[in-house]
């Protein structure tokens, strides 16, 4: 297998390092030239032969205990030793083989121990030359073996023993391999037999309280048509002749089934949605608001998504308040599975989108994102999502990454304490994902960055940057709400990530600084007033409506301004200058009045 290239014995070190003892001259003993090759029948032969199927019988046993003692037990086909012990590593111990001899074990078993997982030389008596050898894998070790010789072994000797080891290491590291997906997919088939049971427990419940035929017919059909929302409203209709729908938490249509389906489906309030979650989590059972008869899907108390049947002439009975309760608990065990593989699909994007921010090497970024079902290897843009009525927790994060899926974005996502950050495959439009999170959260009041385009895993860390310093600007600009893309930034990129801070303050000091002392002294606001008419381009009637005072008080402030600052705003070179110090002293230094 692949995996058994990277285990090997150091035999490179000294005896004092670790590993397997070098030859008299420090040196791994090997053939003098001209020295004739070993025949077919010659002991090295033979002891090649050997190893070979020990190879086969090693990679062939059927657990990791078997494994060992085969190594154990064909030592002697390395050269003149014997197998003195043998340990497998387990939750943390070592576990001594049932193999091993009882004369020394107390001895052996605490030196291997004061190993701590390096080889070293053993002491047994009656044994000139003893050594313990860890079976290593990647990243972990397997276990130890033990080795005596009645005599020191020679450098082909020590060659082989080393093979032995290398050989014995990787069929465990397979054999380990081998176990841990046998326990999952015994891990995989529990869970599978415990929603099962679930299954056929709700089923017997019913049966008792006298309604098996109806909701067993309900499970029937969800059953046969894969299951889900669209399932659940179908049987639901068929079952109580009254027109069924599901609606997520906020309020939005996800399945309707019968006739009188809204078009379009009313947009909701977000207010009165939560006054309605509200009224009808504090009830026991189905409840009735105006012409529907409304019930929580809820499993574990949270709030999935509302199951309602439409009951204008108030039809409902016993019966259909039954269909209702047990529909939604079918619909809640489906959603709630459906809930944990997004958990578990958006922990593995996390995992890797933080990895890719923070930098981290393209071949394994590559295998990552392949296993999670997307191409890493095409131009992605870096995306920073804030928004001011939403915290960013996993709730906002799937929000946003069901918003990007709406718009055609295919991207990986994480969240941080204050963001959400994409990596898409593609450009985001300028305005679509801004509006379906609008839709979503119910409010406009959100901010999107979005980085230049990156070719290659290492250039993603610096599109981060780039993406949150176009959010920065967004934040810090008179439409803060919306969408701004890096690229187009303009005087920003060349003062962006790595503009030296104290350079800017002094350029901002150079040009508005007795602007600033004014201010300051006399509780002012000149430097907003500049910074107000550059933003609306100078127009006088925009700027003082912007600042909330009458044109003449503009016309006054801005005689002041040339006066205090001895600038002329009719200069082209004093105007450029003071119109990019007051950009750095809003967007850079967060100085915004």
């Amino acid at each position: 297998m692949a995996g058994s290239r990277a285990y090997h014995v150091r035999g490179r070190r000294s005896g004092r390092e670790g590993g397997l003892p070098q030859g008299s001259a420090g040196r791994r003993p090997t053939a003098a030239r001209g020295e004739p090759r070993p025949s077919a029948t010659s002991p090295a032969a033979r002891a090649l032969h050997g190893m070979t199927e020990l190879s086969r019988a090693l990679f062939d046993a059927p657990g990791e205990g078997e494994i060992l003692g085969l190594a154990m037990h064909h030592i002697a086909a390395a050269g003149p030793y014997s197998a003195e012990a043998g340990y497998l590593a387990s939750d943390g111990d070592l576990v001594p083989s049932p193999r091993n001899g009882h004369t020394h074990a107390a001895s052996v078993d605490r030196r291997v121990r004061e190993l701590r997982g390096q080889d070293g030389p053993v002491t047994v008596p009656d044994a000139p030359w003893g050594w313990a050898l860890g079976l290593r894998g990647t990243g972990r070790l397997h276990g130890y073996l033990v080795v005596t010789s009645r005599s020191r072994p020679t450098g082909a000797q020590l060659s082989l023993l080393a093979t032995l080891v290398r050989l014995t290491a990787a069929a465990l590291s397979v054999a380990f391999a081998q176990r841990r997906r046998h326990e999952d997919a015994l891990e995989l088939r529990q869970v599978r037999e415990e929603r099962a049971t679930l299954r056929r427990q709700l089923i017997s419940v019913v049966a008792e309280l006298g309604s098996q035929r109806a909701v067993h017919t309900l499970m029937a059909d969800i059953a046969a048509s894969g299951g889900g929302e669209e399932a659940v409203t179908r049987a639901l209709h068929e079952l109580t002749g009254l027109p069924a729908l599901v609606e997520d938490r906020f309020g939005r249509l996800k399945a309707w089934s019968g006739p009188g389906r809204p078009d379009p489906y009313p947009e909701p309030d977000p207010v009165r949605r939560n006054d309605m979650l509200r009224a009808v989590a504090l009830e026991v059972g189905p409840v009735r608001m105006k012409d529907r008869l409304t019930t929580l899907v809820r499993p574990h108390g949270e709030i999935l998504g509302v199951l309602a049947l439409v009951d204008t002439l108030g039809e409902a009975d016993e019966h259909t308040v039954f269909a209702l309760e047990h529909a939604a608990a079918s619909l809640a065990l489906e959603l709630a599975h459906l809930r944990n593989l997004a958990e578990v699909e958006l922990r593995l994007h996390r995992e890797l989108v933080d990895d890719l921010l923070a930098g981290t090497d393209a071949v394994s970024a590559y295998a990552r994102s392949e296993a999670v079902g997307h191409d890493l290897h095409r131009s992605h843009y870096v995306v920073v999502v804030e928004w001011s009525n939403r915290t960013s927790d996993d709730s906002f994060a799937r929000t946003v990454g069901r918003a990007a899926s709406a718009v055609g974005m295919h991207s990986l996502l994480t969240r941080r304490s204050d963001h959400v950050v994409l990596v898409a495959d593609g450009r985001p439009h300028a305005r679509a994902l801004h509006e379906a999170l609008a839709r979503e959260t119910g409010s406009p009041s959100g901010t999107i960055g979005v980085s230049a385009p990156s070719d290659s895993v290492p250039d993603i860390p610096h599109r981060y940057q780039e993406a949150r310093r176009a959010l920065e600007v967004r934040l810090n600009s008179r439409e803060r709400y919306g969408t701004s893309f890096f690229d187009e930034l303009g005087l920003y990129r060349i003062l962006g990530p790595g503009a030296d801070h104290q350079e800017l303050e002094t350029f901002v000091h150079d040009w508005l600084g007795q602007l600033i002392d004014y201010d300051s002294r006399h509780h002012a606001a000149m430097v907003e007033t500049l910074s107000r008419y550059f933003d609306c381009g100078g127009n006088y009637d925009e700027a003082a409506a912007s600042l909330a005072i009458h044109r003449s008080t503009l016309r006054y402030r801005l005689q002041r301004i040339r006066e205090i600052s001895d600038n002329d705003l009719a200069n082209v070179e004093d105007r450029l200058n003071l119109q990019v110090a007051t950009r750095v002293w809003k967007i850079m230094l967060g100085r915004s009045g």
